[in-house]
């Protein structure tokens, strides 16, 4: 005979959040201080989720607390319950407000067309917009702060739609005195020895420093960089060169900068991302019309 289910567990998601912040301070005091509570109030709590686990999961010390083994292991468990459940209330959330809709947008990218046309042929919706940075595009989307973002490759596309907008040549950006300046275009050997800025991202770094270069021979490094946008200072200073999309605000760069074309390397892409899974009305409709308004020379760019 087949043993039966065990019964339902009601675990009390306060009170596992009340866990994962006295585990970050491993102290009473600071955590009830930061939870907003009395230190008697946190330690009835986390005894009443003891209780419900059936383990015990601090250990008191005259020095604070310290996790059991139990402990240990439940609080990376308790911080993905804990992330998942902020998902549940988030989708459901946006299932309730079908009329909602949030774009993103990532660094010298426009979605202004496209989603006037939405406000347009939705004049009900709530049709909202936000910068994304250039590295979050995806947790953005999956942790639900947008429901669709326009930006660029290279980044993790599992349990997303990706659609390609359109295509942008990769120009060289350099000061105006350094020594490739006014050339009519370059090659990846002609900059065989010059540093170019990285990022903390391997498939960023990969594709805008194209490295490893075609032969195998690595780029050679240059400043470590948060920002992309910090790339434009580098470059004035004379520390490294770059390589940038060719879009429109290429003819915006600062006065002490130049760029040149660079042949022989495929183009960036510029994408609409959306959840894998997202089927809503407002989401399809962006898609089209994002395809129809964002993807022609100059539209979006």
């Amino acid at each position: 005979m087949p043993e039966s289910p065990p019964p339902p567990m009601n675990l009390d998601l306060r009170l596992v959040r009340y866990f994962t912040v006295l585990a970050e301070h491993r102290h009473f005091g600071r955590a009830a201080a930061v939870l907003h509570t009395t230190q008697p109030s946190l330690s009835r709590q986390i005894s009443r989720l003891e209780q419900q686990l059936g383990v015990r999961l601090l250990d008191r010390t005259p020095r604070g607390s310290e996790l059991t083994e139990a402990g240990e292991t439940f609080l990376p468990l308790a911080k993905t319950l804990l992330r998942s459940a902020a998902q549940v209330v988030a989708r459901t959330r946006a299932a309730a407000r079908p009329d909602r809709i949030t774009i993103g947008y990532t660094t010298n990218l426009i979605v202004t067309p496209a989603v006037r046309e939405l406000r347009h042929r939705h004049p009900d919706a709530d049709v909202r917009t936000t910068y994304v940075n250039w590295n979050e595009p995806r947790e953005a989307l999956l942790d639900h702060r947008v429901d669709a973002v326009v930006t660029r490759l290279p980044f993790a596309t599992d349990r997303l739609r990706v659609t390609v907008l359109y295509d942008e040549p990769r120009v060289l950006v350099v000061p105006l005195d350094h020594r490739l300046a006014g050339k009519e275009s370059v090659t990846i050997d002609d900059i065989a020895d010059e540093p170019l800025p990285r990022v903390s991202d391997p498939d960023w770094n990969a594709f805008w420093r194209i490295d490893p270069r075609p032969g195998g021979a690595p780029a050679p490094d240059g400043p470590l960089i948060e920002a992309v946008e910090d790339k434009a200072e580098l470059v004035a200073a004379g520390q490294a060169i770059a390589i940038i999309p060719d879009g429109e605000h290429v003819r915006r760069l600062r006065p002490d900068l130049t760029t040149i074309p660079l042949e022989g390397v495929e183009p960036s892409q510029v994408v609409l991302a959306t959840r894998a899974d997202d089927r809503g009305r407002l989401v399809t409709a962006f898609r089209k019309i994002a395809e129809a308004h964002l993807s022609g020379s100059g539209t979006g760019r």
